[in-house]
């Protein structure tokens, strides 16, 4: 049976839905994710998922953990619904980054003086207006697409590795030959299929993170490019620093793909456009 087509106004509902609910979900665990990425030798503030989210809780409340998120719930609709990687993705996840990383910052400037730089001016929690005023004065529309390589050698493998696993993995519970699979079958192969890429390739993830992260205490390296940033990282934190958040990512990535599986299995896009009145021909 051939795979239903699905329109654009479908699948804008139906991304933002799957967005929607996953980003809430999720959000709290993809910050630290991020903030574990960023700490470097010598200024590690977390020593685990469960650690940093307890002390970003302690330190800057429950909605803390849920800084940067408004750019991600802004943004995620057209990237899940029209795939627009470079276009959305990158300027995305970079004011995103800034805001959930702008917590880590504050907490090593008062509890770790000797990492932050002289006449560093502390942050007065930046919007994400502000990051992007700032970037646009600084550096033009180009500062909003840093890191844009790292970023596509981190979604284009993550793609090829998803998508033909998912849907193997789908096609074991379909009922019989032609018959679709049940969408408990779909949300656990999106799952599974999800959290195998994003673990696959974490390393390029911590690389972006790195690339695209604007500030950073005194005794943290900076990077001029991935060449650069891979170098570093092996030189001063081994190869196991690659694999930080890698846990973090896959409980990001699991349920995220799961249910944009089951919310496009279920049509739900469709079912909302059932209920306005359709055009005469």
């Amino acid at each position: 049976m051939a795979d239903k087509q699905i329109s654009l106004p479908a699948k804008l509902i139906n991304g933002g839905v799957a967005g929607l609910i996953g980003v809430t979900c999720v959000f709290p665990i993809d910050l630290a994710k991020t903030r574990l990425q960023n700490q470097q030798n010598g200024s590690r503030l977390y020593t685990s998922m469960s650690d940093c989210l307890i002390k970003t809780i302690r330190s800057e409340g429950y909605f803390g953990m849920y800084r940067g998120a408004a750019v991600n719930l802004t943004l995620v609709t057209p990237e899940k619904a029209i795939k627009l990687a470079v276009i959305v993705t990158t300027p995305m996840e970079m004011l995103k980054i800034q805001l959930q990383d702008a917590g880590r910052i504050a907490a090593q400037r008062k509890l770790m003086p000797q990492t932050v730089a002289p006449g560093t001016v502390e942050p007065k929690s930046p919007t994400a207006m502000q990051i992007s005023r700032e970037l646009f004065r600084e550096k033009g529309i180009a500062g909003l697409y840093k890191g844009l390589g790292a970023t596509l050698l981190r979604d284009v493998p993550f793609s090829i590795i998803y998508f033909p696993l998912f849907a193997n993995l789908n096609n074991l519970g379909k009922r019989g030959a032609e018959g679709p699979a049940p969408f408990y079958v779909s949300f656990l192969s999106g799952c599974a299929a999800g959290s195998t890429a994003a673990v696959a390739v974490n390393p390029v993830d911590v690389i972006k993170t790195r690339l695209q992260s604007l500030n950073r205490g005194s005794t943290e390296d900076t990077y001029s490019g991935v060449t650069d940033c891979i170098r570093k990282i092996l030189r001063n934190e081994g190869p196991a620093a690659f694999l930080k958040g890698a846990y973090c990512r896959a409980l990001v990535i699991a349920p995220l793909f799961g249910i944009a599986q089951v919310v496009y299995f279920l049509g739900v896009g469709e079912y909302i456009l059932s209920f306005l009145p359709k055009k005469d021909n």
